[in-house]
């Protein structure tokens, strides 16, 4: 092969896997959306799909990563509340 020849094909080979995964990405994000409404681990799969997204584009990795700060808030908040909940009692009994 001409390496005149070979540039614009891995070019191309790149470009067709970018592709593949901004399609897999907008996908995977969409069936999220839709577990939303319906059964099925909606906000995980939306995660999913970010990350996905996230290795092309800037906007994606930058939401997943409000995400996961957000559930770190949730987490702590829950296990706050609990561990709060959890100390009345004791102290009730």
């Amino acid at each position: 092969m001409d390496s005149g020849k070979k540039g614009p094909l891995i070019k191309t080979v790149q470009q067709a896997k970018r592709l593949i995964k901004v399609v897999m990405g907008f996908t995977v994000l969409a069936l999220g959306c839709i577990m939303l409404v319906t059964p099925g681990p909606g906000i995980v799969i939306i995660i999913l799909g970010l990350a996905i997204l996230g290795t092309e584009f800037v906007w994606a990795k930058k939401l997943m990563k409000r995400f996961e700060k957000e559930a770190v808030n949730v987490k702590n908040s829950f296990v706050n509340n609990y561990i709060n909940k959890n100390n009345k009692d004791t102290e009730e009994k």
